[in-house]
């Protein structure tokens, strides 16, 4: 049988045209586009900066940004065959949710590094984008000069007064909040006891505030609209920066993690597994770490980072870190978000 390899052998032609493969495939590479999607605002200007714009200067693909992440979108286009997106960023429960429904290409980790990277965070079908807590963040003149320590304070009206503040979606973390603060173990938090989660958040529900985007949930801290509540620490993190009189307790920050997909069919899949490589690189990480104030999903992005700014990171509060359980919330979070938008509206 006469195969290509013993063709080109015998022709004479096998490294050249070897060569010639590899190089017309990289030209091809380069003068291509792709798409990469994200949530808009800061972050994906700061993923745009980090990323994108060192992939394209490395590579020459053109990298289009667009968004915000929408997963019925994502859905539609890969039951069409019809795949505009390369690369997704999506909440790490819903990465989970999607590969088990067929919706993901297989991440290609001979391209990207694994060694370094989070466990927690990577896995078949996603790499982490970064990693960030849930903090208790509060005003410090609503306070009154103390000091609110745990998520018991969060319930504690008669000490720390005033409005709570908590984002309004149905997603991991208000939940378990409300159990630690009403004594559940970190390591008997799931299954989720939801009567009693209700429960306890029903004792402030009035005082509640609801927040649908990090910039509206700085403001209402800053402001003293709210005395104190659950925030992004990246959101803290900014709003220290500012100047704004707050602060932010650490203990029992809840862990997870944004999640970078590749759409089942997407069409450009080297050129995503390329920007995968680029975007969870150290020095990928260490740029994102430094313009978000979220946590590297690489180990070896924390020596490139300055020491003031790796103190203020999730990867440095880890003695009473809690890692939410994103395969818990993959399988449950269509039942949860019916229960919660209920009780919310009632």
């Amino acid at each position: 049988m006469i195969t290509r390899r013993k063709l080109l052998s015998s022709t004479g032609l096998g490294l050249g045209a070897m060569a010639l493969t590899s190089s017309f495939s990289s030209r091809l590479l380069a003068a291509q586009d792709m798409t990469f999607v994200s949530w808009g605002g800061t972050t994906q200007d700061a993923q745009k900066a980090s990323w994108s714009d060192p992939f394209t200067a490395s590579s020459g693909v053109n990298v289009l940004q667009d968004g915000p992440t929408d997963y019925g979108k994502l859905k539609a286009m890969v039951d069409a065959g019809n795949v505009v997106w390369d690369v997704v960023d999506v909440e790490g429960d819903y990465a989970f949710q999607a590969a088990a429904a067929g919706l993901l290409e297989p991440i290609d980790y001979s391209i990207v590094k694994k060694e370094n990277l989070d466990p927690r965070f990577s896995f078949e079908h996603g790499v982490g984008s970064f990693y960030y807590s849930f903090v208790l963040g509060y005003n410090k003149d609503s306070t009154g000069g103390k000091t609110p320590e745990g998520w018991a304070a969060i319930f504690d009206t008669a000490n720390f007064p005033g409005k709570r503040s908590f984002w309004k979606w149905s997603s991991p973390g208000v939940l378990e909040m409300a159990l630690l603060a009403d004594g559940v173990a970190p390591d008997k938090l799931y299954p989720l006891d939801l009567d009693r989660a209700f429960a306890k958040l029903d004792t402030i529900k009035k005082d509640i505030l609801w927040w649908a985007s990090g910039a509206e949930s700085q403001q209402q801290l800053a402001s003293g609209e709210v005395a104190l509540g659950k925030f992004w620490n990246g959101r803290m993190f900014a709003l220290s920066q500012s100047g704004a009189n707050v602060g932010t307790s650490w203990a029992q920050n809840m862990a997870l993690a944004d999640i970078l997909v590749v759409p089942k069919g997407a069409k450009n899949k080297e050129a995503a597994m390329k920007f995968l490589a680029q975007a969870t690189s150290p020095e990928g990480q260490a740029a994102m770490a430094t313009a978000s104030g979220y946590a590297p999903i690489n180990s070896a992005a924390i020596p490139l980072l300055a020491k003031d700014m790796v103190a203020m990171l999730p990867s440095e509060h880890t003695d009473s870190q809690i890692t939410l359980d994103m395969k818990y919330w993959a399988k449950n979070r269509d039942a949860i978000g019916e229960r919660w938008y209920a009780w919310q509206a009632a």
